[in-house]
């Protein structure tokens, strides 16, 4: 089945989404063009079935901080990551920057914790896209986030 993610485009038709077929994240997607948020994640995403996109990924040892609660600038790049497939049916097939990112921490994440992140559209103009999100740790809101995506060309 072909999630759709923009204007006629599917996540089976972007060469840069790798779909997992096994284990935790089967049916679910991963990036292959951010090193970055692999090596920060890695990060999933999907279609939920209420239509909804949704990103996620499972909180280990390696995202903590020295408390044993997962690190805010972890929380802060998988809000960021999130930013763009909440943004993802408003870019119309284009690349983007974050030009901002604000974030509210409401508690900590634990090892081994799903940690997901939705959100909607507030806005979408011409070159700017407005998100607000929230992630949340096994069901418990941790960050509430807003975001502004920049288009900056064609892909």
């Amino acid at each position: 089945m072909s999630e759709q993610i923009g204007t006629g485009e599917t996540r089976e038709s972007d060469s840069r989404l790798k779909r997992i077929t096994e284990g935790e994240w089967a049916g679910w997607y991963q990036w292959q063009s951010d090193a970055f948020e692999t090596r920060a994640g890695p990060f999933y995403e999907r279609v939920d079935e209420d239509g909804t996109d949704v990103s996620a990924f499972r909180a280990g040892p390696e995202h903590m901080n020295g408390g044993g609660f997962m690190h805010g600038g972890c929380l802060m790049t998988f809000a960021d990551s999130a930013l763009f497939t909440i943004a993802r049916p408003a870019m119309e097939g284009s690349f983007g920057v974050t030009v901002n990112l604000a974030g509210d921490f409401l508690a900590g994440a634990r090892v081994g914790e799903f940690v997901e992140a939705r959100g909607d559209i507030t806005r979408a103009a011409r070159s700017l896209v407005f998100v607000r999100g929230l992630v949340t740790a096994d069901g418990r809101p941790v960050l509430s986030f807003t975001g502004i995506i920049k288009k900056v060309g064609r892909r």
